[in-house]
């Protein structure tokens, strides 16, 4: 609250709003590349919660089961996070995550935190597609 009062605002909740993003968003790249019926049965429930802000069904149930897309979620919230920084995005207060975050961002910040948005949902659905299948073929993908 402090930190909100003397700056006008908080720059870390804007990038908390878009490791939600980037966590739902792995586990959409592993809907799209497991063809395993009771793996999409854990993973839409999980992505659609995690899109709007609860991203423990997404970490535990899918992105720490793989690891990779763990790592995925993080390269591409990072990403995300340093475009935010770098423009000195901040949001109003703290409120809900995920995608609908962007309401705590003031309207001056949209185009650059839409940009972040698309940055954490594009990366870490290539990212995690790409070696989910890589992994696949080599006969390497494990589940811890």
């Amino acid at each position: 609250m402090q930190m909100i009062q003397s700056m006008g605002g908080t720059p870390v909740w804007p990038l908390i709003a878009l490791s939600n993003i980037a966590q739902a968003s792995a586990v959409v790249g592993i809907i799209i590349s497991s063809r395993k019926h009771n793996e999409r049965e854990i993973s839409v429930p999980a992505a659609i919660s995690a899109y709007l802000g609860v991203t423990e069904p997404a970490m535990y149930g899918i992105n720490l089961k793989y690891r990779f897309p763990m790592l995925c979620a993080m390269i591409g919230s990072g990403l995300a996070g340093l475009l935010c920084g770098l423009n000195g995005v901040i949001a109003n207060g703290i409120g809900v995550g995920g995608l609908p975050g962007i309401l705590s961002i003031p309207p001056r910040y949209w185009q650059v935190y839409g940009m972040a948005m698309v940055i954490a949902i594009v990366i870490p659905v290539i990212l995690t597609t790409f070696i989910y299948q890589r992994k696949h073929r080599q006969g390497t993908l494990q589940i811890v």
